[in-house]
C-alpha cells in the first residue's frame, strides 16, 4: 500500500508540475541558467538508465572485462560516435559489435 501511494503521489506531482507550465505557456520566463541546466536533464536521466546496464548487466557486481558484450559494444559504439558524429551508424556499429561478441560467446 506504501509503494502504491508513493508512485501515486510521483504521477500526481509529475502531472501538476507539467500542467502548471503548460497552462501558463510562454508567461513564465525562466532564468537563463535553469534554461540550461535543463537542457542536461535528458542526457544525465539516459545515462543513469543506461551505465548500469553497460557495467552489470546481470545485476551483480561490475563486470569490467572483454566478455561482457554491453561493455564492448558501448566502448565501440563511443569511438564511432567520436569520430563520425552519426547516429544511425553510431546505433548499427553498436548493435553489430554487441550481436558478434553475443555469437563469439557462445551466447546463440
Amino acid at each position: 500500500m506504501n509503494l502504491t501511494l508513493t508512485i501515486l503521489g510521483m504521477a500526481a506531482i509529475t502531472f501538476f508540475v507539467k500542467a502548471i507550465i503548460f497552462i501558463l505557456g510562454d508567461r513564465v520566463v525562466f532564468p537563463v541558467s535553469l534554461r540550461k541546466a535543463l537542457a542536461f536533464v535528458p542526457v544525465t536521466v539516459l545515462t543513469a538508465i543506461i551505465v548500469p546496464m553497460i557495467l552489470a548487466p546481470r545485476g551483480g557486481g561490475l563486470e569490467l572485462d572483454w566478455r561482457n558484450p554491453q561493455l564492448v559494444a558501448a566502448g565501440a559504439a563511443a569511438l564511432v560516435s567520436a569520430a563520425t558524429r552519426h547516429q544511425l551508424a553510431t546505433i548499427g556499429v553498436g548493435l553489430a559489435v554487441f550481436f558478434a561478441c553475443q555469437f563469439a560467446l557462445g551466447a546463440f
